[in-house]
């Protein structure tokens, strides 16, 4: 069976790669290049170093390895999504749309014309069939602390039947450096890469305004009663339940509950005006499940590092509604929520 191996030059994915070689699989290494010109820092999306991290691998690995141009895609469906989700006051999830977009889509793809079985990433999850559903499903990882099921819950049932993640059932980072250090790959002590990858220094509204080539105008702060408070410094620049960076003296800690695109306000309260207990998504994904008739338990992620919520699961007008049993703070547009039964993912969507 030949399987393509998505490699980042980090452990995780040469971890992967070394998983599959051991267990008789015909590898085939790729890296997706994801800039026009190669970042040359440190803490870039892709450096030259990462490919040359990832040829070594390869090469340890006695695998063939290439490097595939994704930067178009990348630019057209993960960037430019990034930030007209910040324009139109979302916050978004720049990974899963990598995940959707890229790897389980471009990079399926072109596996698929080289003839491979499989597409095999780093992920720390599992693909198992499970008897109760009748299919393989995507679970969380043994290592609930490194559990990434959150940001592949776009991949579709179809998707699973060819995907595989080894390090589902890798207990620990540690582990999976241990067993790279003893298959004597250079990479086993290699630093982890950050969330968001094109964006080394964090500073989002930067990169937007590089970007664009524009900056965003300052505004009113409000509070919720349409009271000015002060000036903002661009409506881009924050997002639900932000308290500091604002730049205000208050007499109490404020945050920002919602933001006004018409107005061009950052809508201001206090912590209690962040709580809700339900929600609404759309561009619904059920990948355990094929349809949600009547309101169902489950667990509810709204954001990536948050332990999963009881809540009811329904579908109303071709939307998931979720309901909480006890109020969650700071739901955020453009975010995604995850509903699992038990390690299972059933599916999710983009809140709006």
């Amino acid at each position: 069976m030949k399987a393509l191996i998505a490699l980042s030059g980090g452990v995780d994915s040469a971890c992967a790669a070394m998983i599959m070689k051991n267990e008789g699989y015909d590898c085939y290494g790729v890296t997706m290049k994801l800039h026009s010109s190669l970042d040359k820092t440190e803490n870039g999306c892709l450096t030259t170093k990462d490919i040359e991290d990832a040829r070594g691998v390869c090469n340890n690995l006695n695998i063939p390895y290439t490097v595939v141009d994704f930067s178009e895609d990348f630019d057209k469906y993960v960037i430019e999504n990034f930030i007209s989700a910040y324009e139109n006051g979302l916050t978004p999830n720049p990974c899963i749309e990598c995940n959707f977009r890229l790897k389980f889509d471009k990079l399926y793809e072109y596996g698929k014309s080289i003839g491979c079985d499989y597409i095999v990433t780093g992920h720390y999850a599992r693909i198992e069939f499970d008897e109760k559903y009748g299919r393989r499903v995507l679970k969380r990882g043994l290592d609930y602390k490194k559990d990434q099921s959150y940001v592949l819950w776009r991949l579709s049932k179809e998707k699973l039947e060819n995907t595989v993640f080894p390090l589902g059932n890798i207990l620990s980072k540690d582990e999976a450096r241990a067993l790279a250090g003893k298959a004597g790959l250079d990479v086993s002590q290699k630093k982890d890469s950050q969330d968001i990858c094109f964006i080394p220094d964090g500073d989002y509204a930067s990169f937007i305004e590089g970007y664009r080539k524009k900056s965003y105008p300052t505004g009113d702060f409000v509070d919720l009663q349409g009271n000015i408070l002060g000036k903002h410094k661009g409506i881009i620049r924050y997002t639900i339940g932000q308290r500091k960076g604002l730049g205000l003296a208050l007499p109490a800690s404020m945050y920002v509950v919602a933001k006004d695109l018409e107005k061009n306000q950052v809508v201001l309260g206090f912590n209690e005006d962040l709580l809700s207990k339900e929600l609404y998504a759309t561009e619904v994904n059920l990948s355990a499940i094929d349809a949600i008739d009547t309101p169902i338990r489950v667990k509810a992620k709204i954001r990536y590092n948050q332990e999963a919520k009881d809540a009811y699961a329904s579908m109303e007008n071709g939307l998931l509604h979720i309901v909480f049993d006890e109020p969650q703070r700071a739901i955020c547009r453009g975010q995604s929520v995850v509903i699992y039964d038990g390690d299972t993912v059933l599916g999710g969507g983009i809140i709006i």
